[in-house]
């Protein structure tokens, strides 16, 4: 079991590593785009399955409470934690349609709309980043593998360069940390 538990760490770093290496730029771009929606009286629009809707909702109450700094609440919403319009709108309609249909709802251009997938083929995240676009929101993709469909039609995609869905969403999880905390600084200052 020890080997098992130094190799699953060492596995879980080196995933953390190689997405570091690879997106650190195009992190510091979802940055600049997330402070630009906030300051500009827009909100962060955050939605996947599983795990990752629990990353979305996790990363919404780190935006509108606080993550590392004292500061006013900021505008994200997660589209995970209404049973009612999920179970609604996946029995009247259909479950691919359950983020699509809060996109038309909720969002309006110079919000930001931020899909999660392990895979990057989860069609309900596709359907709500298409829709998105076609509104006018930016798009962030948070993927895994190859990326899948949902890395290439992103406004900005950072991927997770590992098969290994354990590795990847323990990235995720660090990645959308980094962004809290790097919005937080660049608009209120590091902490002290």
């Amino acid at each position: 079991m020890e080997k098992r538990i130094i190799d699953g760490l060492k596995g879980s770093n080196q995933a953390k590593d190689d997405f570091c290496r690879l997106n650190r730029n195009e992190i510091c771009r979802v940055v600049t785009a997330i402070i630009e929606a906030m300051l500009n009286g827009n909100k962060l629009i955050i939605f996947g399955n599983g795990g990752s809707a629990a990353d979305a909702q996790h990363m919404a109450a780190e935006f509108v409470n606080r993550f590392l700094i004292d500061r006013p609440p900021l505008a994200a919403i997660a589209l995970t934690t209404d049973t009612s319009i999920i179970t609604s709108v996946g029995n009247d309609f259909s479950f691919d349609d359950i983020f699509v249909r809060q996109i038309v709802a909720l969002g309006k251009r110079g919000d930001l709309a931020l899909g999660i997938s392990t895979s990057g083929n989860s069609p309900n995240v596709i359907k709500a980043i298409e829709q998105a676009r076609e509104i006018g929101l930016k798009t962030v993709a948070l993927t895994g593998g190859n990326g899948g469909k949902l890395a290439a039609m992103a406004d900005y995609s950072l991927n997770v360069p590992t098969t290994f869905t354990p590795h990847i969403q323990e990235t995720h999880l660090w990645v959308e940390h980094i962004l809290c905390q790097l919005v937080d600084e660049e608009m209120f200052g590091e902490r002290s």
